[in-house]
């Protein structure tokens, strides 16, 4: 009897142990802890070989009926019509050994086909496993055993820092480009979302580099380049990528709920306002914020006990609240201090 309690205890040990592995949403991914380790060779050959393979091509097919085209058929001399699939190429991380891929969203928005293309240019159909348009950010997933990326530390992010660009840029195949850290958690337009925050960098980031690696010197993922700035139409030496912390965020909404789950309270802000504050431009009617008791010209002055001095500040906050979550507001109004308390519920968006 005591040696089949035994053989019980130690199967439930190991159940216990290996579940998380066995069941639910759980994927493999490796992260950095280290700071960048300092280039001793004059070159970047060794950091290119390590992260390779962790980095893919994307390419996608749209196919839609209202994009059928007619043209002249000189051989048949007759008006053919046509369907009209045009294509699109981008880049790609590998993120986990299950085959998990992150890239923009824009790359793969729309695309009836996905198809991924390895550093040995072998090919694999793609499925979406969840998007973020509002961080420009998707999920994929191959029927493969892969090489992931070793994620990095935003803290470790430095203006300075030596960077490098790894992708597919105009489809002339993966290639790497060194820059440096121009700047971190930069806002490219005032109308940004929160989300929407970048690290620049002035590694050349050309058209088809979108989805692609940001790497340190260590070869640690650091951000997903994601867009540029430029007069030319080229790499001008102004380009963005989404930063590490952000993209391991998203990463991890997606795997365990299918989709990003973030707060909705309801309120505008007035970008333009220059006080100390946030100024409510206005308040959807029916949202928590309108049933809490915010009114238009509110002037945020605390949430959740923090000052508020930005925009950016009131968006983070209640983007990272969930859905059921009370949120506490202090505003003024007119020249009284009116204390709020809101429920927040969830937002949703429609994807285009």
């Amino acid at each position: 009897m005591l040696r089949y309690m035994i053989v019980g205890i130690i199967t439930a040990v190991i159940i216990y142990v290996l579940a998380p592995y066995i069941f639910g949403n759980h994927i493999e991914i490796i992260e950095s802890n280290s700071y960048p380790i300092q280039n001793k060779n004059n070159g970047y050959a060794g950091v290119f070989q390590k992260v390779n393979k962790s980095v893919v091509s994307i390419y996608t097919r749209k196919s839609t009926v209202r994009n059928n085209i007619y043209f002249i058929d000189p051989r048949e001399k007759a008006l053919i019509k046509k369907d009209y699939s045009p294509s699109g190429q981008g880049s790609g991380v590998i993120i986990s050994s299950q085959g998990h891929i992150i890239t923009n969203f824009h790359v793969i928005a729309g695309s009836n086909e996905i198809l991924i293309k390895d550093y040995n240019g072998d090919e694999y159909g793609a499925a979406v496993i969840g998007v973020d348009p509002l961080t420009d950010l998707a999920i994929l997933k191959i029927d493969k055993s892969t090489s992931p990326i070793m994620l990095g530390q935003i803290k470790n992010i430095n203006i300075g820092d030596i960077a490098l660009a790894i992708g597919n840029p105009l489809g002339v195949g993966q290639t790497i480009t060194l820059g440096i850290i121009s700047a971190t958690d930069k806002e490219v337009s005032p109308n940004a979302y929160s989300y929407q925050r970048y690290v620049q960098t002035d590694a050349a980031i050309n058209p088809g580099n979108s989805g692609g690696a940001l790497v340190n010197s260590s070869g640690e993922l650091i951000g997903i380049n994601t867009a540029i700035i430029s007069i030319s139409g080229g790499a001008d030496g102004i380009g963005f990528a989404i930063p590490i912390d952000i993209v391991k965020y998203v990463l991890k909404e997606i795997i365990e709920n299918g989709e990003v789950i973030r707060g909705y309270v309801g309120i505008s802000a007035e970008i333009n306002y220059k006080g100390i504050g946030v100024l409510v431009k206005g308040v959807q009617r029916n949202s928590p914020a309108y049933q809490g008791g915010v009114k238009e010209y509110d002037i945020i002055k605390k949430i959740n006990g923090k000052i508020i001095t930005e925009i950016k500040e009131v968006q983070k906050i209640i983007g990272m609240l969930k859905p059921g979550q009370n949120l506490s507001m202090e505003v003024k109004r007119n020249k009284s201090i009116v204390k709020i308390n809101i429920l927040v519920s969830k937002m949703n968006y429609k994807i285009r």
